[in-house]
């Protein structure tokens, strides 16, 4: 056994999106950190789409970078086509999404992890977490080597007890061709925490030389292409289109003569696999009324011929996989490079985590990404930067950072996981958010900035850009509200569906993106009043604490399943007990009677004991 000489204050275990997030944030916070992962060569692998953002995200991509996260640089100084999506839509639904290049991105966060001030990143096997008491002590390796630390951030991704299926075949991986992580997920049964299985899996890779692109439907990046970093104000590579074909009748005939042959149909796999993100096979078989799916054809990079087939997740055995293949139009002369596969793995279930994503179970002991049943790598890098934020945050004895549902995507994510768990990879959507035209993917440098800023991961430079941002939209608005043409406003004529900010006479020459945030605030004022009423009363459950000792039993009329379900999970405020499955508003209404009996039974003891201090004192002066 070796006990390394050099004490941490936070240890990240795993090198993925989450581990990246949460390693920079709290070493940017000024804490030592050490980043232990599996492969070096490895960290911020795109272990299935080369991609960020999309549906709802871009959001959480964006409100990453506005906290003081590194995914939104890394994509936009390595991505290779940049699209808005949405746009025909309303607002608070456009999402920036850009592919990657997958090599170029792994190695741009290798560097800045590297060369970042007061981490270090080692290659290393944890098996287990250390624990003094009911506190984390550190860590020890697979080389029998002890790191202390204050804290731990626990991020291993699909690494728990991995298990890969290609039809019948079967090996332990934590992805394709990386050992798995196999004693861990025993360290965290044996110190008290439940863990469960989940699935998911990744199309096959294509050669680009084997494709026959004149059968494809290209699609082309947006020719202004908006960056996901608020740091940066443009996209200056070039960009690499993509392609659309679909499967047929003819492949989903095929697979369905060889579903006993798929693992998730004979057996071989019995956890859960996303819903959103179904295989190939799942689609075939749910969908038997629909005779083709989209499949899009999307570069790995600019340097490599790898095609990944999105759309076509399979664990179909290798030969399946070619002959289905080979039935789709563009792909009949196809050369498969790596084969789909689907990949089991341990998870914890999330509520057994506080708002701020420390364990309820140990002390300083903190999980983000996969491990808490997510599905994505924005979720996870989501995860990531807040627990390393609330692990420093820990470590200097101040209040966790906690967004709530009305501040960010980020509190949507986190407070579903904490308080609903989730029995299948949770996937971010814009329908999970209540208030989502004020959660927009515009403004999440107005709604999340100063927490960064507090947190020391925003310069007062940017800080300040930024402030002088919402001084200028908000005068202008003001502006436009006021100066009138005739019997109109200006803000009445902005708000023409047909009109832009440019149309209106006297528009001002702003940044764009402060043009995008006016347009958007005067026409879709009343939606937003709207919305801010909601958030009002939602913040008045939410101001309403449950204190962490808080008795649920006894309270006559609670249901068995409310009272279960409160105790277990421990919200703690009434907001997050109304979002309980299983918890009615009669149980709240109860629940609030308790609570205010409660509070005053609290009170009246505080007033004896303050009586009793002052006739002790009293005694001690007249002896």
């Amino acid at each position: 056994m070796f006990i390394y000489p050099k004490k941490y204050e936070v240890i990240v275990i795993g090198g993925g999106h989450a581990g990246c997030e949460a390693a920079l944030a709290a070493s940017r916070m000024g804490h030592q950190t050490l980043l232990l992962t599996i492969n070096l060569d490895n960290i911020a692998q795109m272990s299935c789409n080369p991609a960020i953002g999309g549906l709802a995200k871009g959001h959480l991509a964006r409100e990453i970078d506005a906290l003081g996260g590194e995914m939104a640089k890394n994509i936009d100084a390595t991505g290779i086509q940049f699209r808005m999506l949405n746009k025909r839509k309303g607002p608070a639904v456009w999402a920036p999404r850009a592919q990657a290049d997958k090599k170029a991105y792994q190695f741009r966060m290798k560097a800045v992890l590297e060369g970042q001030e007061n981490l270090d990143v080692k290659q290393e096997i944890v098996e287990e977490v250390l624990v003094s008491g009911s506190k984390v002590d550190g860590v020890w390796t697979q080389t029998k080597t002890i790191y202390k630390a204050r804290t731990v951030i626990l991020t291993a991704g699909t690494f728990l007890q991995g298990l890969i299926h290609i039809g019948e075949f079967k090996c332990s991986a934590g992805r394709a061709g990386e050992f798995a992580a196999q004693n861990l997920s025993t360290n965290l049964r044996n110190l008290g925490f439940e863990v469960r299985r989940l699935k998911t899996g990744t199309p096959p890779r294509v050669n680009k030389r084997s494709i026959d692109f004149s059968q494809l439907q290209m699609q082309k990046g947006d020719e202004h292409p908006q960056p996901f970093s608020f740091a940066n104000s443009k996209i200056t590579q070039s960009q690499i289109p993509c392609y659309l074909t679909y499967t047929n009748k003819k492949a989903h005939q095929l697979i369905l003569e060889n579903i006993k042959r798929v693992p998730l149909y004979n057996g071989q796999i019995n956890s859960t696999g996303p819903r959103y993100c179904p295989s190939i096979e799942s689609k075939v078989v749910r969908f038997p009324h629909k005779h083709k799916h989209q499949v899009f054809l999307e570069p790995e990079g600019r340097d490599t011929e790898e095609i990944y087939l999105n759309g076509l997740a399979t664990s179909l055995p290798m030969d399946i996989q070619i002959a289905v293949l080979k039935c789709i139009k563009g792909l009949e002369n196809v050369e498969m490079m790596r084969p789909g596969y689907a990949i089991e793995y341990d998870f914890c279930p999330p509520t057994q985590l506080k708002p701020s994503l420390e364990s309820k179970i140990i002390k300083n002991l903190f999980f983000a990404g996969q491990i808490n049943g997510t599905s994505g790598y924005e979720e996870a890098a989501g995860q990531g930067i807040i627990a390393g934020i609330n692990a420093v945050l820990k470590l200097q004895g101040k209040k966790a950072l906690i967004l709530g549902r009305d501040e960010a995507y980020i509190g949507v994510l986190i407070d579903d996981l904490i308080t609903k768990g989730t029995d299948e990879p949770y996937r971010m959507f814009t329908s999970r958010a209540e208030y989502r035209l004020l959660l927009r993917q515009d403004n999440a440098d107005l709604r999340l900035m100063k927490y960064g800023y507090k947190a020391g991961l925003i310069s007062q430079q940017i800080y300040q850009c930024v402030k002088k941002k919402e001084i200028l939209i908000k005068q202008e608005i003001k502006r436009l509200k006021q100066k009138r043409i005739g019997d109109k406003s200006l803000a009445e004529l902005l708000r023409q569906p047909e009109k832009s900010y440019q149309d209106i006479p006297s528009a001002i020459d702003f940044p764009d993106d402060a043009i995008r945030h006016i347009e958007l605030t005067i026409k879709y004022e009343g939606y937003i009043k709207r919305q801010l009423t909601q958030v009002a009363k939602f913040r008045q459950l939410e101001s309403k604490a449950i204190p962490a000792d808080f008795n649920y039993c006894g309270i006559q009329g609670l249901k068995a399943e409310a009272q279960e379900k409160l105790d277990r999970i421990r919200p703690v405020c009434l907001g997050q007990a109304a979002r309980i499955s299983g918890v009615s508003p009669a149980d709240i209404s109860l629940l609030m009677i308790r609570l205010k009996s409660y509070k005053l039974q609290v009170a009246s003891c505080k007033q004896e004991a303050t009586g009793c201090k002052l006739q002790a004192t009293s005694f001690k002066q007249e002896t």
